[in-house]
């Protein structure tokens, strides 16, 4: 018998001869009953195997998948032979009120999940209680609530026991409640040093608990690292990286000028980034006033609470707002220097900044601190700076650079970071375990 086995044409005529496809008499109507079984066996088979092949990963995020890419959207989009269910982390029920755009996450809950790529479902969560950062047992709450809603979702998605990826301490509250076959933590801030409504002491007890009970912990820089390696023997150092094919893209020259910059004469001093309150903006006034004739440009959003208001009366200073991953090539290569001003602090230190790798992809000059303490690895190529009156000058010393080879090697080292080879080391370990 050859050629593509007809199910639906020998089940008919097994009907014609008046018998099921079970109630099989004739040698013939044997043959075709026979090699039925084999075929749709061998096709149901293999369609298991290959869902099973597949890893199944339920990823609670601390960060929106859209619009603006960090870690947790370049590690997930690059997971070799996975089905995702990623999901935005929550916003207070008091967010709308210190946000008014936060009013739309609300709801957003109640919308159905956006199949981003292939293999990854966005959903976002149900809004939590505030205060959980401070008081453990309204942590406890909010994560029963959002279990329930994490369950309900792999209940769609037919996942059954997935490897659970947490980014958040919080989580710790939810793990017990989450069937799965294995718990991932990838730690990349030193949470309790974020400024708002937390007690710091509450904050390091979640995160010691999760990290406790994860099968495999993941950290982004060397003090994190050391923190967690003793609450868990399988603690592995993976910095960020950067998005190499995009970023690299600044130094091949031929982009389109954007229309923020066209008009603007000098040296251009830029910032790609969130504008949070651990950078140094004292610095960046400074270098404002310095430099009257040359333009600072930043691109990013301020998070709540930081204020940005003493730049107002600099003509030569720009914010130019969150801009999509795809364009920032264009703006970056119209740079002259990056700029990478951490203010010294706990939350700084221990940073693992993507803008920083971003940077080295580009080849562009990079001016920056001695903290997140990872920069000190490159600098051979970068320009380091620990006042603000060093940060000046390196700044016009970085603008003047005429040297081929700093560029290439700062390309070399950006590749060396990218983020699919920093996946391949995250997925290595995760094999060596039989996480994956």
């Amino acid at each position: 018998m050859t050629g593509k086995y007809n199910y639906k044409h020998n089940t008919k005529k097994l009907k014609k001869a008046n018998r099921s496809p079970v109630t099989v008499v004739s040698a013939a109507n044997a043959e075709i009953f026979i090699n039925h079984i084999v075929f749709s066996s061998a096709y149901f088979y293999s369609a298991v195997d290959g869902e099973l092949s597949m890893n199944q990963i339920v990823c609670l995020s601390t960060s929106n998948f859209n619009p603006f890419p960090t870690r947790k959207q370049n590690v997930m989009k690059r997971l070799k032979e996975s089905k995702i269910l990623y999901f935005d982390p929550p916003v207070s029920i008091l967010a709308p009120f210190k946000d008014h755009s936060a009013r739309e996450r609300i709801f957003a809950y109640k919308k159905e999940g956006e199949k981003v790529t292939d293999s990854i479902t966005v959903y976002a969560m149900p809004p939590v209680l505030p205060f959980y950062n401070k008081f453990r047992f309204i942590n406890r709450v909010n994560q029963w609530t959002l279990s329930r809603f994490v369950k309900k979702k792999m209940k769609l998605h037919q996942f059954q026991k997935p490897v659970l990826w947490c980014y958040s301490p919080s989580s710790c509250d939810i793990i017990a409640k989450i069937p799965k076959r294995a718990l991932v933590y990838d730690c990349v801030d030193r949470h309790s040093a974020y400024q708002g409504m937390i007690t710091p002491a509450v904050v390091d007890k979640m995160e010691q608990d999760l990290a406790k009970k994860a099968d495999m912990v993941f950290s982004t820089a060397a003090g994190l690292h050391e923190t967690l390696s003793v609450y868990n023997q399988n603690a592995v150092l993976i910095p960020n990286g950067a998005a190499f094919e995009i970023f690299s893209k600044a130094a091949e020259g031929g982009l389109e000028t954007p229309k923020e910059l066209s008009g603007l004469s000098g040296k251009i001093f830029g910032f790609v980034g969130m504008l949070q309150e651990c950078i140094n903006y004292d610095w960046l006034e400074a270098l404002a006033k310095a430099c009257p004739n040359d333009h600072l440009v930043f691109i990013g959003k301020p998070l709540p609470g930081v204020d940005l208001s003493r730049f107002d009366c600099y003509k030569n200073v720009h914010f130019l707002g969150l801009k999509k991953q795809a364009e920032l090539p264009a703006y970056l290569s119209k740079f002259d220097v990056c700029l990478n001003p951490f203010r010294s602090g706990a939350l700084s230190k221990d940073v693992s900044p993507l803008k920083f790798y971003e940077y080295l992809a580009t080849g562009k000059p990079v001016v920056t601190a001695p903290e997140p303490l990872q920069v000190l690895d490159y600098r051979d190529v970068i320009y380091l700076a620990d006042s603000e009156e060093e940060f000046i000058k390196q700044c016009i010393l970085a603008a003047g650079e005429e040297n081929v080879d700093l560029r290439t090697k700062r390309m070399g080292y950006g590749k060396e970071c990218s983020w699919d080879a920093r996946v391949n080391k995250m997925e290595e370990e995760l094999k060596k375990r039989k996480i994956f």
